[in-house]
């Protein structure tokens, strides 16, 4: 039997070296494949503008705007992630093991994001693309002008859930606290509970489709209308 490939993995230490010359390091012509950041101690806008096939796992806590503009690129904190994980990104997949921060996945346009523990306020604020799945709860004005894409909650939705929502598609399992201007409650048809399977699958939780509720936009406020001044 042939020998298995395997990916030789590097470590960077940002107890002895700089976040700047850390993502110096991953975003060179010549970085690595397989990437392990240790000692983060909360540090901000680490692994931001990936830019090609790397795998990079962050071994603790980081600050605000973790893997901002990813293309490409898997990163896994094993920790909490600070405001704006994931903010902007392109394609790729991030996924945070821990908890997020305020405005996960904010105006991002594509790739994955997985946050297993709870998400803030705002996740997935002008999203406009991207799939965001989060395993525990999201606070408040989630997914507020949402243009694109999916957010799936394993638990509750906190206040003004999906206000002002163009496209974007949110399924909740748990409760939601309150829905935002021209978002409501919509039909679970067999064509949402097969894209929900397949982003469960996607995402590693192991739950059923049809416990899930499905959001959406009424499409009332897609232009203005004195009718509707009241709801702006």
């Amino acid at each position: 039997m042939a020998p298995v490939a395997t990916t030789e993995v590097t470590v960077l230490n940002l107890e002895t070296s700089s976040t700047r010359a850390v993502n110096e390091r991953l975003t060179s012509p010549e970085a690595p494949k397989a990437v392990t950041v240790t000692g983060p101690q909360g540090a901000h806008a680490l692994a931001c503008g990936l830019d090609s096939d790397i795998d990079v796992t962050i071994e603790g806590h980081v600050g605000y705007y973790c893997a901002g503009m990813n293309q490409h690129a898997t990163v896994t904190v094993t920790g909490n992630a600070g405001v704006g994980v994931a903010e902007n990104m392109m394609s790729g997949a991030v996924h945070v093991k821990g908890d997020a921060s305020q405005s996960a996945g904010a105006t991002a346009h594509g790739g994955l994001l997985v946050i297993d523990g709870n998400a803030a306020a705002r996740c997935g604020i002008s999203m406009k693309g991207v799939d965001i799945v989060v395993g525990g709860n999201i606070g408040h004005m989630s997914a507020f002008m949402g243009q694109a894409g999916r957010l799936v909650v394993l638990g509750d939705a906190g206040e003004a859930l999906g206000d002002s929502l163009y496209e974007a598609r949110i399924y909740v399992r748990g409760t939601v606290a309150s829905l935002g201007a021209d978002c409501i409650k919509k039909e679970m048809r067999e064509e949402h509970l097969t894209e929900l399977r397949e982003l469960l699958d996607r995402a590693g939780f192991d739950a059923d489709p049809s416990e899930f509720t499905r959001y959406g936009s009424a499409r009332q406020l897609y232009n203005f209308h004195v009718d509707n001044a009241s709801a702006y």
